[in-house]
């Protein structure tokens, strides 16, 4: 079981992480194939792989996508998609430990209240 200032630790090391992320876009990087037709065959030919970002734009409640043109673009977008993913498993993360810390410090400090009454009745009755 985790004391409260273990937990307070946890939650500034996730915090510090969350601060440390300069760049990050939601969404996938997907690959692409066309199928473009070729004048010397029959069976139309494979072309790709073309690099596109999709996510979902919930203000125009539609996908959209972006056509990533250069390798260091993709390269780019990928770690910023993968940044995002970590942003995101670091804010349950959070999450988690905040609720735990609630209940932790709810729990203590229900029993220094108990405690309180206690001691406050048996002093009174001892007047």
């Amino acid at each position: 079981m985790d004391t409260i200032h273990e937990l307070e630790a946890k939650r500034e090391a996730l915090l510090a992480e969350m601060k440390s992320i300069r760049s990050m876009r939601r969404g996938t990087v997907n690959e692409q194939y066309l199928q473009v037709p070729h004048v010397t065959m029959r069976q139309p030919v494979k072309r790709g792989p073309y690099f596109v970002l999709s996510r979902y734009d919930p203000v125009r409640k539609k996908t959209i996508s972006q056509r990533l043109t250069s390798p260091e673009e993709v390269e780019q977008v990928q770690r910023d998609v993968a940044a995002y993913k970590r942003y995101v498993t670091l804010c349950d993360e959070f999450e988690g430990l905040t609720e735990r810390l609630g209940e932790l410090e709810q729990d203590s400090g229900s029993d220094w209240e108990e405690k309180k009454r206690r001691r406050l009745r048996s002093n009174r009755t001892q007047k």
